[in-house]
Order: C-alpha cells, then sequence, then structure tokens
C-alpha cells in the first residue's frame, strides 16, 4: 500500500498511538485521530458510536489501538475489575463491528502476553487476535514498547522510573526486577508498524508479525541505565529492587518470532531509546 492514505488510528492518545500518529502525518497521510481523551464522542465503549462508525467508514487503512491499559503497577490493580473486562470486550466488539460492516483492512494491536490466560488482558487480546483472523485482519504482538506517556496512572516501567526518579528521588521498585523484558522504541516501532501496512498483502491473517528488539533486559538492568542518566546530569538517584516477584507476566509468554525482519528490523538500542525519552521527560521538569 503506497500513497497518500486516509489512516485512522485507534487509540491515538496512547503510548503507540500518539506517535504513530505524528509519525504517519510526517510521511504525508491524512490521520484520524480517534481517544476518548479527544470527547465522549470518541468513546469506543459507546454503542452504537456514530463517530466511531464515520471514522472507519472514511478510512483507507485502520491501526486498531485502543485498549483500556497500563503498565504492570495499573494491571495488578484493575485488570480483574468488571470495568476492565467490560470496557474492553466492548470496544472490541464495537470496533470489529465495524471493521467488518466496511471491510476495511487493519491491523490489530496484541501483546506478548496473549498467550496467559491467568491475565485478564492477556485473555482479553487473545479474543482480539480471533476476532482479527475470522475478518481476516493482521495480529501484531508487542512487547513493551516505550516512549513518552503522559497519563501517569498507566505508565510502563521506563517512564515510571524516570518520572519517580524525578519527584521522587530514591525509591523502591515494585518488585526485584530479575523478571526480563524485550523492549522497543516507540520511533523503531512505528517503522514497524508501517511496514507491515506497506506488505499488507503479502501477509496472512497468521502469520507471526512480533514487532520487538529480540532482546531480553532484567528490570534491575533497565534500573541502572536509568540511575546512569541521572548521574550524567549531576542529581543521583538510588532506585532500590524490590522484595517480590512479578506477578503480572509470569514465565510462560509467547517467544518472539523474526519473521517480520525480512521487512523491517529495529534500529535504537535500550540505552539510547532510554536517554531519549529521558532527554524528554528532563524538559518538563527543568
Amino acid at each position: 500500500m503506497d500513497g497518500q492514505m486516509i489512516i485512522t488510528v485507534l487509540g491515538s492518545s496512547g503510548q503507540i498511538g500518539a506517535y504513530l500518529s505524528e509519525y504517519l502525518s510526517r510521511k504525508g497521510h491524512i490521520v484520524r485521530e480517534f481517544d476518548v481523551v479527544n470527547g465522549m464522542h470518541q468513546d469506543m465503549t459507546s454503542i452504537p458510536n456514530p463517530y466511531l462508525e464515520d471514522a472507519i467508514k472514511q478510512s483507507d487503512f485502520v491501526f486498531f489501538l485502543a485498549f483500556d491499559v497500563g503498565g504492570s503497577r495499573y494491571l495488578k490493580k484493575y485488570q480483574h475489575t468488571f470495568d476492565f473486562v467490560n470496557n474492553n470486550t466492548r470496544l472490541m466488539a464495537n470496533a470489529f463491528g465495524l471493521l467488518e460492516k466496511y471491510d476495511k483492512p487493519f491491523v490489530f494491536a496484541s501483546s506478548q502476553m496473549s498467550n496467559m490466560s491467568y491475565s485478564p488482558y492477556g485473555t482479553l487480546k487473545r479474543v482480539g487476535e480471533l476476532y482479527t483472523e475470522s475478518l481476516g485482519g493482521l495480529v501484531v504482538k508487542f512487547w513493551n514498547v516505550y516512549g513518552i506517556e503522559k497519563d501517569h496512572d498507566k505508565a510502563h516501567v521506563i517512564t515510571d522510573f524516570i518520572r519517580k526518579g524525578f519527584e521522587d528521588g530514591d525509591f523502591e521498585m515494585l518488585t526485584d526486577g530479575e523478571e526480563k523484558r524485550q523492549f522497543l522504541y516507540a520511533e523503531d516501532c512505528c517503522e514497524g508498524l508501517e511496514a507491515v501496512m506497506k506488505n499488507y498483502d503479502e501477509f496472512y491473517a497468521n502469520d507471526p508479525l512480533h514487532i520487538t528488539n529480540f532482546d531480553y533486559t532484567t528490570i534491575r538492568e533497565v534500573a541502572i541505565i536509568i540511575e546512569n542518566e541521572f548521574r550524567l546530569i549531576g542529581k543521583p538517584v538510588n532506585i532500590i529492587p524490590g522484595e517480590a516477584s512479578d506477578s503480572v507476566q509470569l514465565d510462560k509468554r509467547n517467544e518472539a518470532d523474526p519473521f517480520i525482519t525480512k521487512y523491517w528490523s529495529p534500529k535504537t538500542d535500550l540505552v539510547t531509546g532510554i536517554s531519549k525519552v529521558f532527554e524528554s521527560m528532563k524538559k518538563d521538569y527543568d
């Protein structure tokens, strides 16, 4: 898919959606941003929603990134609640119904947690995958994409650590930090999503489109990188490991498949990516 397109980004104010909307606009596309933070008329849990229907109907392509989700702290607190399950099932039924009605090409953003049946979040993402496969859309799986986040309640680990460093100085981590994650800088993620869109007709619904950096890092190692960023600006902080082990993402996880590297590969190493996020957040605190 080449040339200028009308692209709807569902969840356009989220961590990935905000970057992607800006990225696609710079590429010359007409981007229709859709997110509840823009107003209740863009609440995807509202059924029916004529604004959502119009956005999808007028689109050449749709990125389905919207979900009620946050980092480990948010998931631990909310994913077992009625509102969490209800919000996500409603917004999926709403959007997938309209994607089916207007037969639009689309990408659904899933997660490396989609095989974790003990997790409501993982289970709901798996439901989204089944919807997508039934409609012939494409599923992409993300492994902990990081970048600037505005909603502190839903912040993921990297931005959460940086914020706490500026606001609290020394602080204790939620876990012992021994759990391993794969991290991907948001700009690299945008390039990966663009590659999927451009090569859309070459893929099948069950192709393993895993967008990640394919490299595991412990949370403790992430903390050390962030501690060093604070030392470089003359504001040393101590990020202290907690005593608890990780209870949100246990050992069972999808394994990252390198299939996507035929079309795209990440460019930004973790130290460089964290430094970019740190410098951007530092401007806010300055």
